[in-house]
């Protein structure tokens, strides 16, 4: 924390914590014309708290603020009882000159929490090994190695994110050359003084200098606020202000502020927020780097009201057109070049509460290039009544950006129905029409297994609401009496059993199986799944009808309830893999990705629609791939044709992975196996590279739980 001054007051908080309900706070406050300082806590209403303060020595800040010790009985040691859920304020004041510092006593007893597991959770963790293992650390390295060890093993997500992101701070900052007037644009409606500062000081400390910072002030003769900004103003000049006199709304004030703008990009910062020291020197070399960009955006974390704990980061992927649909995951720092800003109108204050996301689907609708920075360059200040902590403090914030989707799918010409996420507040899903009634070809490979094949078939008949599909059975050398006797019955029900003689060929034996479809659409299922949603076949079609979509993919369980199948990502376990696969069925998983429809670069054929004529023009399944990858691979062909591949997690099936084929289990199907890994990543070395587009890089590639890379450099 800096040292914050208020006319002749000065003061600085060391410490704020919480100790059952007791709030403890100590700092020091002096009042430059030497009168004393009072110290008082109020609730939100302005009701007293009895508030017990003793004075400290210290010479230190005297000597700071003074320079000498004249002072030095400046220090203060505060407590108060409080109410956890409500909100106090401590108030410093020399009679002249007063300073307002809020206190969330919530927040406190949160962030005392996120340091280390709780004291039930420890001994849950604990072991008879582990508690060998402490005990020889503790006679042959001492306390200190001990406690080292207990950091490690019960240290929270927060904590390893804490040190995570000083690692990954940038530090060698390189001169690139001549970059860009950057216009950072905040809207400011009656900001505490502390947030205030702390946001412009966050945009001085940049270390790339050709910025300008335009701050629109909708306060309505809010004196406190035209203070700070007219002396601020005169200090550094390029920082330039306009006091509106009334509240505009956040569009409006926003749109005041973007009317300074003189750069050729502007930067939205929210006015209690903060940036990291690196953020414009690493958009500004992204922007030189990529000459017909439009838009860039970061990741971001959420950071305690006193700025001291950083939590929840926001790890993104690379512009992803339907996760955007489903969500404002772009969010912060978002920039954009300021033709483009002042082309799409602005911000609207039809969507006030979700301006944003308005605002970014009009930008990214066209722009030229979308760029995405995957580092932690924008910090969200996070209190119990914002939505960065409390979703359903702002609900209306969730229609207006209902509303401001369903905008965007009519701009874009898109036929949609936007529906809210009732379990997961700010989060939609768009459900696409069925356009007529098209053929659709359902096709399952099979080989004896005839109750396997049974149940699958049986649970699409019985469960499918969209009924104009055929199901053509890939046969491939069964060897029983019984499922030959099944296959007779199934061509008397109307089901086509086409045989493939030659030897199991996963690849060889789908593109067979086309060659035998009537239908315009093409549905490769696996003969170990059942469905689950009636309208399966639904969101699968409505999706493939896209023009800009090449294959659609459903959400997979094992037999147990957890995921199967949310979607594959590249260089996952070496060459690629099932992300969140194992989560449980009921969890949404990291920034809700298991419950929300988005692009993946490819999806698992156990369940995979794609149109014909797609399937033609990239010579359907590579029939190299005889066993593995080989659906991986023409997805990743498909997205070479520049189309999309949608995940759906409203398709559900249950999927008994492998009964029929078995693992790889003998030498041969190993080795096979290695083969085609090897083939896999000689034909498509740019994602190994690079990595997964729709995969943040600094998320594990060891695990399927999208977890931080915690071991990263």
């Amino acid at each position: 924390m800096g040292i914050l001054e208020r006319k002749q007051l000065r003061h600085y908080i060391d410490k704020m914590e919480i100790f059952g309900r007791t709030v403890h706070i100590t700092g020091w406050a002096l009042a430059l014309s030497g009168d004393s300082v009072e110290y008082q806590v109020t609730e939100r209403d302005g009701t007293r708290v009895e508030t017990a303060v003793r004075t400290l020595d210290r010479p230190d800040a005297s000597i700071s603020v003074l320079g000498d010790d004249r002072c030095r009985n400046c220090g203060f040691d505060l407590k108060f009882s409080c109410e956890i859920g409500k909100a106090y304020v401590l108030v410093i004041t020399d009679g002249h000159s007063r300073v307002k510092i809020a206190v969330y006593p919530e927040e406190l007893l949160r962030e005392q929490s996120r340091r280390f597991v709780s004291l039930k959770k420890m001994v849950r963790m604990t072991n008879f090994q582990m508690i060998k293992s402490d005990l020889h650390c503790l006679v042959k390295e001492g306390p200190s190695a001990l406690r080292k060890q207990w950091e490690d093993r019960y240290e929270t997500e927060e904590n390893k994110y804490e040190k995570w992101l000083c690692r990954h701070r940038l530090t060698d900052m390189p001169h690139f050359g001549e970059g860009p007037l950057i216009s950072i644009v905040v809207p400011v409606y009656r900001t505490p003084e502390k947030y205030l500062r702390e946001m412009i000081a966050s945009v001085q400390a940049q270390s790339y200098e050709n910025w300008e910072l335009c701050l629109a002030d909708g306060s309505g003769g809010f004196r406190e606020t035209e203070e700070i900004l007219q002396s601020l103003g005169e200090q550094d000049k390029r920082i330039r202000y306009q006091i509106l006199g009334e509240n505009r709304g956040i569009a409006g004030n926003t749109n005041a502020a973007l009317s300074m703008a003189k750069g050729k990009w502007v930067g939205l910062l929210d006015h209690d927020d903060v940036l990291e020291p690196s953020a414009l020197y690493e958009a500004a070399r992204a922007i030189s780097n990529h000459q017909e960009a439009d838009v860039l955006y970061t990741d971001e974390d959420k950071v305690s009201m006193d700025l001291r704990l950083h939590f929840e980061p926001h790890l993104k992927p690379d512009f992803s057109p339907d996760l955007l649909r489903s969500n404002n995951y772009i969010c912060h720092f978002f920039l954009v070049r300021r033709e483009l800003a002042e082309k799409v109108g602005g911000f609207s204050s039809d969507y006030d509460g979700s301006q944003d996301y308005d605002f970014i689907l009009k930008c990214t609708e066209q722009a030229r290039e979308i760029l995405h920075l995957p580092r932690i360059l924008y910090h969200w200040r996070s209190h119990p009544a914002s939505t960065a902590e409390n979703p359903e403090s702002k609900l209306y914030c969730f229609e207006a950006g209902k509303r401001a989707l369903e905008a965007h799918l009519k701009r874009s010409g898109v036929e949609g129905t936007v529906a809210l996420n009732r379990e997961h507040p700010g989060y939609y899903h768009v459900t696409y029409p069925v356009k007529g009634e098209p053929l659709v070809s359902i096709l399952i490979p099979n080989k004896d297994e005839k109750e396997t094949l049974e149940a699958c078939i049986r649970s699409i008949r019985e469960k499918s609401t969209y009924q104009n599909y055929e199901i053509i059975v890939l046969e491939n050398n069964s060897e029983t009496e019984e499922i030959r006797r099944y296959y007779r019955q199934l061509e008397d029900d109307g089901v086509r059993v086409v045989q493939w003689k030659g030897e199991f060929n996963f690849a060889a034996i789908n593109n067979f199986g086309v060659s035998h479809a009537r239908g315009e659409y093409l549905l490769f299922l696996n003969n170990d799944t059942e469905v689950i949603a009636p309208d399966w076949i639904e969101g699968m079609l409505s999706n493939c009808q896209r023009p800009e979509v090449g294959a659609v993919g459903a959400k997979l369980y094992y037999a147990d309830g957890t995921v199967q199948h949310a979607g594959v990502v590249m260089k996952l376990a070496g060459v690629c893999g099932h992300v969140l696969c194992g989560l449980e069925g009921y969890d949404p998983g990291r920034d809700a990705r298991a419950v929300v429809q988005q692009n993946y670069s490819a999806v698992t054929a156990a369940c995979m629609m794609t149109k014909k004529e797609v399937f033609e023009a990239v010579s359907g399944f590579s029939e190299v791939f005889q066993v593995a990858y080989n659906d991986v691979d023409f997805c990743l062909k498909v997205r070479a044709q520049g189309l999309l591949v949608v995940w759906n997690p409203k398709v559900e099936l249950t999927h008994y992975e492998s009964k029929s084929r078995g693992y790889e289990t003998t030498p041969e199907k190993a080795e096979r196996f290695e083969r085609e890994k090897a083939l896999l990543i000689g034909r498509w070395p740019m994602y190994m590279e690079q990595g997964d587009p729709y995969y943040n890089p600094n998320l594990t590639l060891t695990a399927p739980d999208c977890s931080i890379n915690y071991e990263s450099a």
